[in-house]
């Protein structure tokens, strides 16, 4: 399969252009420097492969939950490419996406998966690879690092345990992202499963609604004592 595929729904932004068996993938910054980058870096992978975007089979990317910047810069370059090339979405949860890139990395198979989501909270979601294929145990949860549960038996990988301490300190944790390598290795079952969608239908998945605090809230969260 031509694919297109990219995330940044974290502090990094990952890209990777498939023209059958031959790859390019490019990684930078995250947040604010993805606006400036994606799409001259999409560009310069397409055409080193000799692909324009309406040559492709589909555009993957990554749909949250991470920062709202990222996500809201993948949905509109999907949407923008995808209306001018005809061509259709697949729109790719992040946690899945760092479960698959446990996997490949560490050989992981039972996983909570957890992303960073700032404002001292953690997105995750339990993941297990059963007969080759990823089943989820869990909804996407929004928690405080130390309300996470891990469940028996997995191992907790993610972006999220160099930033939170008490996000289970008994656990075993793996660093993984959500790398557009891994989108590329999702995507053959999710597009069999019928998981294109037209470009309109490129939309992020948000699970926290606010997004920044009132001074007053920050304020009320210091320790005691902190001015």
């Amino acid at each position: 399969m031509d694919l297109l595929a990219f995330d940044t729904s974290t502090d990094h932004t990952d890209i990777a252009v498939q023209r059958g068996d031959a790859l390019w993938q490019w990684q930078g910054g995250g947040g604010p420097q993805a606006s400036g980058t994606l799409i001259p870096k999409i560009l310069e992978g397409l055409a080193a492969l000799g692909l324009t975007v309406s040559a492709l089979d589909a555009i993957v990317f990554g749909r949250g939950p991470g920062a709202f910047t990222g996500l809201r810069t993948a949905c509109a370059v999907a949407q923008g490419l995808a209306f001018g090339g005809a061509v259709p979405v697949l729109p790719v949860c992040s946690l899945l996406a760092v479960a698959q890139d446990a996997y490949d990395r560490h050989g992981a198979a039972d996983m909570l998966a957890v992303l960073d989501a700032r404002m001292g909270e953690v997105y995750h979601a339990h993941y297990r690879r059963v007969a080759g294929q990823w089943e989820q145990a869990t909804e996407i949860a929004l928690s405080a690092p130390a309300a996470v549960a891990v469940p028996p038996g997995a191992v907790v990988v993610g972006n999220a345990q160099a930033v939170y301490a008490d996000l289970a300190p008994a656990g075993t944790h793996l660093a993984a992202l959500p790398d557009a390598l891994a989108l590329l290795q999702l995507a053959p079952a999710l597009i069999a499963a019928g998981a294109l969608v037209p470009a309109e239908q490129a939309l992020p998945l948000y699970i926290r609604d606010k997004v920044a605090q009132t001074t007053a809230e920050r304020l009320a969260a210091r320790p005691a004592g902190q001015p």
